[in-house]
């Protein structure tokens, strides 16, 4: 398996303008209050009353949605969840696939330090919301077919 590739949130911004699907993984709520502008939601990890989960649809919501071909770019808080998800995408042969460094928020040093600006602090173009028909109700929806 080939190491995979990351890039930085500008270099991201400029491949979802040349037609790539930015995909976010991280929990619903955390999406809704806000993300990449024109994101699709597949999260990695549920948000629950006792911390994060695995979402054990992740993988089979993403085949449902994304053909194995589709260029996607991958984006999470900071950066760890995206690399993961991307790792189990290329698992299942997801071939064009990039992992967005920095995440969201942006990536932090062992003491909390900002190391890399992540989407919103680089300034990129961004949105509230569920999603609508890209968000993981919708997804999952198809999904499971209701």
């Amino acid at each position: 398996m080939s190491q995979p590739k990351r890039v930085s949130p500008a270099e991201a911004q400029q491949l979802v303008e040349q037609g790539w699907t930015f995909l976010d993984v991280r929990s619903e709520p955390e999406f809704a209050d806000e993300h990449p502008a024109g994101a699709f939601n597949v999260p990695l990890m549920h948000m629950g009353p006792t911390g994060m989960t695995p979402n054990p649809d992740f993988v089979a919501v993403v085949e449902a949605s994304f053909a194995k071909d589709a260029q996607l770019v991958l984006g999470c808080r900071s950066g760890g969840r995206s690399l993961r998800a991307l790792q189990m995408l290329q698992q299942r042969g997801y071939a064009n696939l990039v992992d967005q460094r920095a995440g969201f928020e942006g990536a932090r040093d062992a003491f909390g330090g900002n190391v890399e600006p992540g989407w919103k602090p680089a300034g990129l173009p961004t949105e509230r919301g569920d999603g609508g028909e890209r968000g993981y109700a919708a997804l999952a929806r198809a999904l499971h077919g209701a």
